[in-house]
């Protein structure tokens, strides 16, 4: 069972305005956004997304061509020797792990969805390795539902922007959900990562360049 979004304050019509207002500039700066993880349907997009942690998306995206060669299909994953996997995957970081993890969604993925993957959050989660953050951005991105993953960049730039003050990932969702209309969640994550990568660096954020600086009121921005 997805864990539930806890009972948020509702923001206040300023708060939202503001929130509208930041979003409007993310869209300025990023017109057309989506994932960097490149996927031909639903299922290559989860396994890539699962491969995605702890290294570049980039990496990722010289893996998967192979390794979905190979494997093109939940079937052909299940049933695949896990060594086969780890061969190809090595150079993603944690590659045992990930190969674990990749088989065996698969495997669930096979028995219990005749290997199509759900488009919802509840199904999605109860496949191995799939957490909250990854099932949204299968979401919002193979399904275009709305949808909110909440990463490390998502939450830094939350904050930053005060547009949360919390530090959970599913309490920043909640408050993200708050201030946005469902119409507008697919697009959030996306842009915030970009703008986390691009200019809301983790250590040194470009603030003098940043679009939001006159918005932002993070005590530790550079002015």
């Amino acid at each position: 069972m997805a864990r539930q979004l806890p009972a948020t304050v509702p923001p206040s019509q300023a708060a939202k305005r503001r929130a509208r207002t930041i979003l409007q500039r993310l869209k300025e700066r990023y017109p057309e956004i989506g994932t960097a993880l490149e996927y031909q349907d639903p299922w290559q997009l989860l396994v890539a997304t699962v491969m995605s942690a702890q290294t570049t998306d980039e990496n990722v995206n010289r893996i998967t061509p192979i390794l979905f060669e190979r494997f093109p299909t939940p079937a052909d994953m299940a049933n695949a020797n896990p060594e086969d996997v780890e061969r190809i995957i090595y150079s993603s970081g944690f590659f045992r792990q990930k190969t674990k993890s990749i088989i065996t969604l698969s495997q669930a993925l096979v028995e219990r969805f005749d290997g199509v993957v759900p488009d919802d959050l509840e199904r999605l989660i109860t496949l191995p390795g799939v957490g909250r953050k990854t099932a949204s951005v299968v979401l919002a991105e193979a399904f275009r539902k709305p949808a909110i993953a909440v990463d490390t960049h998502v939450a830094r730039v939350s904050r930053r922007l005060d547009l949360t003050a919390n530090t959970d990932p599913v309490k920043i969702e909640g408050d993200l959900r708050s201030l946005y209309p469902r119409k507008e969640w697919a697009g959030i994550s996306m842009r915030m990562i970009q703008f986390g990568r691009d200019i809301c660096d983790a250590r040194r954020p470009l603030c003098e360049i940043c679009e939001l600086n006159q918005i932002c009121q993070w005590p530790g921005k550079r002015v």
